[in-house]
């Protein structure tokens, strides 16, 4: 995580470090055009991680489902669901990380065949 004034794009070098870093058999990992570009390339050669940008097709109008992207806004769903995170009260982010992992948890246990 980064602070607020720092693009996304030029704060997800250190994220890929620490993920890789943290989670080493994580090979491939999903954006959006923000991501696109030099970004890529560098990920692929300094974390091994390959980056697969989801765009929405230029010829598609209005409301489409596009690949993967759902599957992100799925679990922000979920995780919204928990009642504290309808705002953001939080101060640190590691009270934040600390809280989603316990929410994202709490909905596989759920989920638990």
């Amino acid at each position: 995580m980064h602070g607020a004034g720092i693009q996304d794009r030029d704060g997800a070098k250190g994220v890929l470090r620490r993920s890789r870093a943290r989670f080493p058999f994580v090979e491939r990992a999903y954006v959006d055009g923000g991501y696109a570009g030099q970004l890529v390339h560098w990920a692929e050669r300094q974390t091994h991680i390959l980056l697969e940008v989801v765009k929405r097709g230029a010829d598609q109008a209005g409301f489409t489902v596009i690949r993967r992207r759902w599957v992100v806004e799925r679990t922000f769903a979920w995780i919204v669901k928990n009642r504290r995170f309808v705002r953001d009260y939080e101060q640190l982010t590691t009270v934040a990380e600390a809280l989603i992992t316990i929410a994202a948890s709490a909905t596989l246990i759920r989920r638990w065949p």
